[in-house]
C-alpha cells in the first residue's frame, strides 16, 4: 500500500464525511427549530465550504483554491457576526412560534 493510495482513500472518505455533514446542516437550516439553529447550521455550511475547497487543493493540486477558501471563511464570519446583531437587537427570533 502507497502513500498515493492511503492519501487517495482518504480524500474519499474525507468527502464521504463531508457530504453527509453537508446533509445534516441542510437539514438543521431546513428545520430549526429556531433562528439561532438556523444561523449555526448556515455558519456550519460556510466551514464545511472552507474543507470542500482544501479538498479541491488536495485533489487538484492548484494552490488558488486556497484563496477561494480563504474568502470563503471571511465571508462565513462576517454572516456569523452579523447574524449574531440581528440575533442580539431581536431581529430574529430565538423561539419560533409553533
Amino acid at each position: 500500500m502507497t502513500a498515493q493510495t492511503i492519501q487517495t482513500a482518504g480524500i474519499g472518505i474525507a468527502a464521504v464525511l463531508l457530504l453527509f455533514a453537508l446533509v445534516c446542516a441542510g437539514i438543521r437550516i431546513v428545520r430549526g427549530p429556531s433562528g439561532p439553529d438556523r444561523v449555526v447550521a448556515l455558519d456550519l455550511l460556510g466551514l464545511l465550504g472552507v474543507a470542500a475547497a482544501g479538498m479541491a487543493v488536495l485533489v487538484s493540486g492548484s494552490v488558488a483554491f486556497i484563496d477561494i477558501a480563504l474568502g470563503v471563511a471571511l465571508v462565513g464570519f462576517l454572516t456569523a457576526i452579523a447574524f449574531a446583531g440581528f440575533i442580539e437587537s431581536g431581529s430574529i427570533d430565538e423561539e419560533e412560534k409553533r
